[in-house]
């Protein structure tokens, strides 16, 4: 930041307004290079004849070869072989016209050179370069006088045309080579994102089908039960009617909440490859207490706290809280090192709480391998959390260790949502 407080490069730099402006349109950067091109040497010239007017002819001399190579220097992206056939006929113009202005012709070829070799295969650039370079050498073996006088040294032409190429060339190839390295790069990094993206879709997925399973099974419990209190009314309807309005009511409220968690079931319903479930009820929150009892078994001290007159949930409720339960715990285990846990559930009217804290080390950032313990860590918390309408934070504790905090509706409409 500026001292402003604005962005800098908001229009220079590399990811500024000008610099993508150009990228965007390279013909008209290389139109304005060719401009650039030309100005100095003409200013120059101009000067030169204020104060000679020998140099007016000069002037009037240096101006089409000026202008030929500022014309390869702008068609040198947008039409290649077209500024390679200007550069030849500049080269080679010594064979032609006797007043040839070749000292001209010399630095745009040293971009091309840079163009063909940043731009260019190598197939292409060294045809382009040994074409440019066979006339260059021609024009100095056969007229070497014209192009650095009566006492000029062809070997020094050679040498000093030689260098400068070079220079022209490797740099060339040191941007293509870095070009090249940042788009490698880019496309490396565009497969991960969607790699990861595609990961993070199968977690989900994989998710919603394991709780569209468990909603299965506790909805395939509750018809089995209102099927066997169906089949018990229908019997004792006749001689004890009242036992009989117990058992419907009963079929009634099981509707109800079997309903419920079949609007459930077939917002994550996905399909699965694997064998069904056994229809059995699953877990819920009074097998908190025995989670807890088979954790500390396993070596880490948890205690449980359950705050607040109980209520009725839902099944699919507290098969959730029993899930982000065990969730939390398992990590613990895995990742917390010498740590201590707390397993807090509170009962309020409009709500249920659940907090599960450690002091130890926390998880580690690191992605699951394939088939690893079902319930895709957060991922599983937040897809359980949210089919209720309940709101999930999770993270580092201020004071060490990692802390899993959860609010669930206690009266959930069927459509919940997160938030």
């Amino acid at each position: 930041m500026t001292e402003q407080g604005r962005p800098q490069g908001r229009w220079w730099g590399r990811e500024g307004r000008v610099h993508l402006w150009f990228r965007e349109r390279p013909l008209a950067f290389d139109v304005l290079a060719a401009v650039f091109w030309v100005l100095p040497p003409l200013f120059a010239y101009w000067l030169a004849a204020q104060n000679d007017p020998l140099f007016q002819d000069v002037l009037w001399k240096a101006l089409p070869w000026i202008v030929a190579g500022s014309v390869a220097i702008a068609l040198r992206r947008r039409a290649f072989p077209v500024a390679v056939g200007v550069e030849l006929a500049l080269l080679l113009a010594p064979f032609l016209v006797h007043d040839a202005w070749w000292g001209q012709s010399a630095w745009s070829l040293y971009v091309l050179t840079y163009t063909a070799a940043a731009d260019r295969g190598w197939r292409v650039a060294l045809s382009a370069i040994g074409l440019m370079w066979g006339a260059t050498a021609l024009v100095i073996y056969f007229y070497p006088d014209d192009i650095a006088g009566a006492n000029g040294s062809r070997t020094a032409i050679y040498v000093i045309t030689f260098i400068f190429s070079l220079v022209a060339f490797f740099s060339g190839r040191l941007v293509h080579n870095r070009r090249a390295l940042v788009e490698a790069l880019r496309t490396r990094a565009q497969v991960a994102e969607e790699n990861q993206q595609a990961l993070a879709a199968q977690a989900v997925s994989d998710e919603r089908q394991r709780i569209a399973r468990e909603l299965h099974d506790v909805v395939a419990h509750h018809v089995s039960v209102m099927g066997v209190m169906a089949t018990g009314a229908r019997r004792v309807l006749a001689n004890d009617p009242r036992r009989a309005e117990e058992a419907l009511a009963t079929i009634e409220d099981t509707g109800r909440t079997a309903l419920r968690e079949m609007r459930r079931l077939l917002d994550v319903l996905r399909t699965s490859d694997q064998d069904d479930a056994e229809l059995t009820p699953q877990p819920g929150l009074a097998a908190v207490q025995t989670l807890v009892d088979q954790v500390r078994d396993a070596g880490l001290p948890v205690r449980l706290l359950v705050e607040g007159p109980e209520a009725p949930l839902d099944p699919g409720v507290a098969l959730s809280v029993y899930r982000i339960v065990q969730e939390a715990l398992t990590n613990t285990l895995k990742h917390g090192g010498r740590a201590r846990a707390e397993v807090r559930i509170k009962y309020t009217d409009e709500q249920l709480q659940v907090e599960i804290f450690d002091d130890g080390r926390g998880p580690k950032l690191t992605p699951r391998a394939p088939g690893d313990r079902v319930g895709h860590g957060l991922v599983g918390m937040r897809e359980r959390i949210a089919l209720y309408g309940g709101t999930l934070r999770t993270g580092p504790r201020p004071g060490g260790g990692f802390r899993v905090y959860a609010k669930i509706p206690i009266d959930t409409p069927p459509d919940g949502s997160s938030t």
